[in-house]
């Protein structure tokens, strides 16, 4: 059985040269984009678009690189650099009718959605980010033994072959481990998606330690020379995360702050994986971010 959002039109659209997204299209109204995480799909949102596509057109692609979205061969680093990854969500825009949107990203989404919101001010109307740092940020922090919280970042920031391999040999394992020790409540993941999520990731290893290994190297570059210009989010920008601060020793309102000076934090009792655990919660802050 083939697992879709309720209510949504599927499509293929074409946002690069040889790479199409899959697409779900709901509601009427202004736009809202929603950016999945890892290991994840645009599954991850079913409970989020059951509500805001009551008053938005909500759309929620794949990424490149996951789901059934195209997934290029890695080529540079900058085949899956969160900024070739926010111009495709600027050109799925643009080939769905809309010059202008909101945006909300979950973990690798929400990297996306932060290099799109950097990149095009112009098109970007409000940010919400989902349990992430910025990337430089997010590498500053980790250090000492809290590191190990990461360690798959640090594994697939390899040179390519070690992790692809190590990964496919055991990929069941592998993703299945993010799935189980990040949330809170594994009903909230119900077995039929956890398949689904464990299917589509082992069926991508390439592509995502390749948009991991951008993470560890050109993604630094851009958030790098952003900060020596001083560049900000100019948008109204929500941010949710769990206590992750806490334990890392660092103020998360006070770094993202130095990036979205209109900035709105919330900690949540939630998982990682909270659209899926406190839906509710993700909407009614999404809802007061776009009442902005």
């Amino acid at each position: 059985m083939t697992l879709v959002i309720p209510d949504a039109t599927y499509r293929r659209i074409p946002v690069a040269d040889g790479v199409s997204l899959n697409v779900a299209v709901a509601g009427t109204g202004s736009p809202v984009i929603l950016l999945h995480g890892f290991p994840q799909t645009h599954l991850m949102w079913r409970h989020v678009v059951a509500d805001l596509m009551q008053d938005h057109t909500v759309i929620v692609p794949d990424l490149r690189g996951y789901g059934d979205s195209d997934k290029p061969a890695e080529l540079d680093a900058t085949t899956y650099s969160k900024r070739t990854m926010g111009d495709d969500v600027v050109a799925l825009a643009a080939a769905l009718g809309h010059d202008t949107f909101a945006l909300v990203g979950h973990d690798r989404g929400a990297l996306v959605a932060f290099r799109t919101a950097m990149d095009h001010p112009e098109n970007v109307t409000h940010l919400t980010s989902l349990d992430v740092l910025p990337t430089l940020d997010m590498w500053d922090v980790l250090h000492g033994a809290n590191a190990a919280v990461g360690f798959h970042l640090y594994l697939m920031a390899q040179p390519p072959g070690l992790a692809e391999t190590m990964i496919s040999n055991s990929a069941d394992v592998f993703f299945g481990h993010f799935l189980d020790a990040w949330t809170k409540d594994p009903a909230a993941i119900p077995a039929e998606y956890r398949l689904a999520y464990l299917a589509a990731s082992a069926g991508a290893v390439p592509s995502i330690v390749a948009d991991y290994r951008a993470t560890a190297s050109i993604d630094i570059a851009h958030d790098q020379a952003d900060l020596d210009l001083g560049t900000t989010l100019s948008m109204p920008v929500t941010v949710i995360q769990q206590d992750w601060g806490s334990a890392l020793g660092y103020d998360a309102a006070a770094v993202w702050r130095a990036w979205a000076p209109r900035l709105t934090h919330y900690t949540t009792d939630a998982g990682h994986f909270m659209a899926e655990e406190v839906p509710a919660e993700i909407v009614a802050a999404v809802r007061e971010l776009l009442a902005t």
